[in-house]
């Protein structure tokens, strides 16, 4: 019987066992019957109840049953003390009614209790309370008695709750506990001898059977009810009972009354149960996370495996542009997502398996090395294909770009060579030129740059032949070289026909600065022949003062004339060399312009200029000659001169000075004279002086003649 179940009958104290002792060391019971009808049938319960506390040792030495009629009528007590012959008539040694003062007097003849003795068989005697210690000490006695032995029946009833609920507990969970401990026991021994023969088979569905109670909960219950009956010695043997007395004279009940060796006990086996309890608990851990460890670890493998090997199986391309490229780097950035959600799971689960391996058993850690290595082989293999994806994706998509980017520059530079060249002037056509140059210089670097990408993307892709386990290379990897070697070639071609087309434009635009450089030579010899018929009329005006100058003059004026007949062949020439270029070049809007005409209409006023001169200067030798023979023979033979001789020198003298005063006259009709009129009047100036010079000598010639005239006649009438 537990208190629980007859816990409001308990409630109403319709009797208690205080923890005092008779003088016989018997436990005294005490019935305080009160105004109220009590209920025989549950103070027969309650003494049911009272009487299981106590072991058979304690028993043995009998009670002492207090009967408190004060409050009671004499029917009541009769009933009760008559009900003990029924419930414990072995137990009772001594039954003390406790009477009202004047009361029952008259009714204690009417029946005798003693006289009852040998048919009740316990003594049954009335007494006052105040007297009542005659029999019992009083410090066994409660106060009611007017003892001083401390009784609180709530506090000893819900310590009886919880000593009763700790000792139900604690027995069902150590029989739990054992069960589960053994069956955990002969599981550990099943699962050894599978891994002896390399057997497995399912786990029992009960073999993670758990206790009804919680351990923890119980223990600590059971550590503070003995705590409890170590300060306040708790009554009861096997169930110990009441409420401990508080007051030094109170003297300690017998071992076999104490709570506190049964809950010792029961704590010790709990604890010895529970510890191997928790090991179990530890085991299935271990074991459970194991399992869900290597569930994981297969979930992941086999996901890398199977769907995410697929995955990267079906991408091979490269794309044949940027934007398909891209495209392909798009959808391999999905991949990689969906990988990284699995590799998170292997990050969590490598450091699971690291932190059992630091704490694990030596049976596991065989089978926990292998997972790990299963998984990071998986991981790391299929870690690598990712990167050498993404790497061959990124190669290809600088390839395309490189690709893009050379034809730009070749649509750019053909362009350049597909429009029409009309520069201003040689200097636009070295620039144009250099510009081109350039150009191809840029494109060259490209193409190399577009092979050193498009070699290092090829070399990639025959990397991946080792993918997925050493199965082989599928037909579209073929496609992707084929692809790349195809726009290699075709981007060779393509420079190829550029640079043909800059050669010939190289050497158009030569032709043309060739062309430019003639034409500037052409207006230059133009200018250079200018500047020798300005000279020759500027500064070619002298005469000579005598024959032998003037013949200086006259070879001077020859070799003039050579260098200018050479710069004007020369101009003819670059005109001539203009001429074929223009067309060579099917330049036939371009001509000489009018160089040619410039050039001819200065050299034909340079040959009129130099005729004059040739002419002027032949005169002028003819006078000086005919004047230096007229002078110096007059002076050396003095013998008479023909006049004929001074006639002609005159007329010499005067047709050139009449020269010197004829403009001369180009074939446009327009005028030029020699010189400044100063140079002109010097040189007039000096033929004049000569001339006079031949007249003085003609006078002195004629004088010479009218003397001898003179002298002949003055001869004649003397001989006459």
């Amino acid at each position: 019987m537990d208190a629980s179940t007859i816990l409001p009958i308990l409630k109403k104290k319709l009797a208690f066992l205080s923890g005092g002792k008779d003088r016989r060391s018997g436990l005294i019971l005490t019935i305080p019957l009160c105004t109220e009808q009590t209920s025989m049938e549950e103070l027969s319960t309650t003494l049911d109840y009272l009487l299981s506390i106590p072991s058979e040792k304690c028993k043995a030495r009998g009670f002492t049953v207090i009967v408190d009629g004060r409050k009671s009528q004499w029917t009541v007590v009769k009933t009760v003390v008559l009900m003990l012959q029924n419930v414990i008539p072995a137990e009772v040694s001594l039954v003390c009614v406790v009477k009202p003062d004047e009361f029952w007097d008259k009714k204690v003849t009417h029946f005798c209790f003693w006289k009852e003795k040998d048919r009740l068989g316990f003594e049954v005697i009335l007494v006052s309370a105040n007297k009542l210690t005659r029999y019992i000490e009083p410090c066994q006695l409660t106060d009611e008695f007017g003892g001083s032995l401390q009784y609180d029946h709530t506090d000893w009833l819900s310590k009886r709750l919880v000593f009763e609920k700790f000792t139900k507990e604690s027995t069902s969970l150590l029989d739990e506990l054992a069960v589960i401990n053994e069956k955990e026991k002969a599981s550990q021994e099943k699962t050894s001898q599978e891994k002896t023969s390399q057997e497995k088979t399912s786990r029992p569905a009960d073999s993670n059977i758990l206790p009804s109670f919680d351990p923890e909960t119980v223990l600590q219950t059971g550590h503070e009810l003995l705590s409890e009956l170590q300060q306040r010695r708790f009554n009861g043997s096997e169930g110990g009972g009441g409420g401990g007395g508080g007051v030094t004279a109170w003297s300690p009940m017998d071992d076999e009354l104490l709570a506190q060796p049964q809950v010792m006990k029961l704590l010790d086996s709990l604890r010895e149960q529970y510890t191997r309890y928790q090991e179990v608990c530890r085991q299935r851990s271990r074991r459970s996370q194991l399992e869900e460890i290597q569930a994981k670890v297969m979930q992941v493998v086999n996901w890398l495996e199977g769907p995410g090997t697929e995955q990267l199986r079906t991408q091979w391309g490269i794309g044949d542009s940027i934007r398909a490229s891209q495209a392909l780097q798009l959808k391999h950035e999905e991949i990689e997502s969906q990988h990284s959600e699995w590799f998170a799971v292997y990050v969590e689960l490598n450091q699971q398996m690291a932190a059992l391996l630091s704490a694990g058993d030596e049976e596991d850690l065989a089978e926990l090395r292998t997972l790990q290595q299963q998984l990071s082989d998986v991981c790391y293999r299929q870690a690598s294909q990712l990167e050498s994806r993404q790497n061959v994706l990124q190669s290809a998509h600088d390839f395309h770009n490189t690709a893009q980017d050379l034809s730009q520059q070749l649509d750019g530079l053909l362009g350049m060579l597909c429009a029409d060249v009309a520069p201003a002037d040689g200097a636009a056509i070295q620039q144009t030129l250099k510009h081109l140059e350039e150009k191809l210089k840029s494109v060259e670097g490209a193409l190399q740059v577009l092979r050193e990408k498009g070699q290092a993307l090829l070399d990639q892709m025959s990397s991946q032949s080792s993918w997925f386990y050493g199965k082989d290379v599928p037909v579209e990897n073929k496609e992707n070289v084929d692809h790349v070697h195809s726009v290699m070639e075709d981007m060779q071609l393509r420079k190829q026909r550029c640079e043909d087309m800059v050669d010939v434009r190289r050497l158009k635009m030569l032709q043309m600065v060739q062309l430019f450089k003639c034409e500037e030579d052409a207006s230059q010899a133009v200018e250079w022949l200018s500047e020798l018929l300005d000279a020759l009329l500027k500064t070619h005006v002298r005469l000579g003062d005598d024959a032998q100058e003037t013949k200086v003059l006259l070879e001077k004026h020859r070799k003039f004339v050579d260098v200018a007949q050479s710069t004007y062949d020369y101009g003819r020439q670059l005109l001539q060399a203009t001429v074929v270029l223009c067309q060579s070049l099917r330049c036939t809007t371009r001509s000489s312009g009018d160089t040619l005409p410039r050039l001819n209409r200065v050299w034909k006023q340079f040959t009129v200029t130099a005729d004059e001169r040739q002419q002027r200067l032949e005169m002028a030798n003819a006078f000086h000659a005919a004047a230096q023979r007229v002078l110096r023979e007059g002076s050396e033979q003095p013998e008479l001169l023909d006049s004929e001789v001074f006639e002609e020198v005159e007329t010499a003298g005067k047709g050139l000075l009449d020269r010197l005063t004829v403009p001369v006259i180009f074939p446009d009709g327009s005028e030029q004279f020699f010189g400044s009129p100063g140079d002109m009047a010097s040189s007039a100036e000096s033929i004049r002086d000569k001339l006079k010079l031949i007249e003085d000598r003609r006078l002195q010639q004629e004088e010479a003649e009218h003397l001898q005239e003179e002298a002949a006649l003055e001869e004649g009438p003397e001989e006459s």
